[in-house]
């Protein structure tokens, strides 16, 4: 088998496996991944339920960032929240990269999806794209204690700080939108649609791929001159 045979099967089992595939174009070599479902941490999820698994992502993200055939990452967000630990963890390693980053929210960008977007040194929501705000939930048994309650506020506390170092809301009004009544049914929190996402700061534009690509390319373009000179 070719070399070219090779790098194409590897390619399309990378696909399958982590939803992610390196475009190459004259402008550089962008990685793609998606994000996508509900992100999967300590805890494997059913056969039936679509999922990102933080053990693909991560070591994905630290290879886009160390290879030196990869110019840029573009993310492409639609997700149902999922691991807060996993997501956090995911979007930590986001936002240490050095190469041009973007991402795109699609479809949806729910609960631990909002620090993923903002993560990206862009960031972008398609104008029919909702993201969803709400204060932290756990699932199973819950100890009824002063404790229980301190930890969800510690948890809560980690991810509107990372939102607000990360995008141009304030704290306050993030946490406003996170506990606000009457929006959703039988829950606290906010749904926020395309524009307003930008107008709150939350994200930087509305926007298509071809937006989220033309950044990379302008900013891919501006480090090999910085390099050449």
């Amino acid at each position: 088998m070719s070399d070219s045979s090779d790098n194409k099967k590897e390619t399309r089992e990378e696909m399958i496996e982590t939803g992610s595939i390196v475009a190459t174009s004259k402008y550089g070599n962008i990685h793609c991944i998606t994000i996508i479902g509900q992100i999967e941490g300590h805890t494997i999820l059913s056969s039936d339920t679509k999922t990102t698994k933080y053990e693909h992502i991560c070591p994905t993200l630290a290879a886009v960032e160390e290879r030196e055939d990869v110019d840029g990452l573009l993310i492409m967000l639609n997700t149902v929240g999922g691991d807060i630990e996993a997501g956090l963890a995911i979007a930590e390693l986001i936002a240490g990269m050095t190469k041009p980053t973007a991402s795109l929210i699609l479809g949806g960008g729910h609960s631990i999806g909002v620090p993923l977007a903002v993560a990206a040194k862009h960031s972008i929501i398609a104008e029919t794209a909702a993201i969803t705000i709400h204060p932290v939930r756990m699932s199973g048994v819950v100890v009824g204690a002063p404790q229980t309650f301190n930890y969800f506020e510690r948890v809560q506390d980690r991810i509107t700080s990372f939102v607000e170092r990360h995008s141009n809301i304030s704290a306050e009004k993030f946490r406003e939108y996170m506990l606000k009544v009457g929006e959703l049914a039988t829950d606290v929190g906010t749904v926020i649609y395309g524009k307003e996402a930008v107008d709150i700061g939350l994200i930087d534009r509305v926007g298509t791929l071809n937006d989220a690509l033309s950044f990379l390319h302008t900013e891919i373009e501006k480090n090999k001159n910085e390099k050449s000179t």
